[in-house]
Parts: structure tokens; sequence; C-alpha cells
């Protein structure tokens, strides 16, 4: 994968989260390189941000941190091999207390 593409698709998949968490009724912010801050009713946060030097886009949850790499037309866990925004939908629905789908 070559930077460009990289960039491509970590902001494409951030954009459509952007949406994905207007519709689920949760604060986000994103701030110029690629992080996002995603903030709920109870103080706790989520931070994604992006990982260009090894192509990966980072998730800080409550649960953890954690490392997705593009395999195919997915975001995958280097280590546990769950898919991005299912995992997402889990740590939301975790951190806000009630069911969270981002849509996967």
């Amino acid at each position: 994968m070559t930077d460009t593409e990289f960039h491509q698709w970590a902001d494409a998949t951030l954009t459509a989260l952007e949406d994905a968490l207007d519709a689920a009724d949760i604060e986000w912010e994103r701030a110029p390189g690629g992080v996002m801050q995603i903030e709920f009713d109870n103080g706790t946060q989520i931070i994604i941000n992006k990982q260009p030097p090894l192509h990966e886009i980072w998730v800080a949850a409550k649960s953890g941190g954690f490392h997705y790499r593009r395999e195919g037309d997915a975001w995958i866990d280097t280590r546990s091999g769950n898919e991005l925004i299912a995992a997402l939908s889990r740590y939301c629905s975790e951190q806000a207390g009630r069911l969270v789908d981002l849509g996967n």
C-alpha cells in the first residue's frame, strides 16, 4: 500500500465513522492530522488516530489499545483479527452504556 492509498482509505473510513457517530447521537471531534476524539456522557473517551508510518489506525478505548491494518476491504486488528467498525461498535456500546451500532 502506498502512503497515498493509506491516507485515502483511512480518511474515507474516518469520514464514514463521523456519519455513523452522528446517526448514533454520539459526540465526536476531529483534529488535524487524523485524530478523532469520541466523547461519552459519562466522561469517558475513545481516541482514534492515523499512524501513517505504519499504515495503521490506532484506537485507544477504555478496554485497551488496538492497532488496525488494512486487509482487503477492511481494517483488521493486528492481534485479535477483529474488524474496526464492529469493534468500535462494541467499544462505544460499553462506554455509552447502551447499544451502539456503527453500521458494520
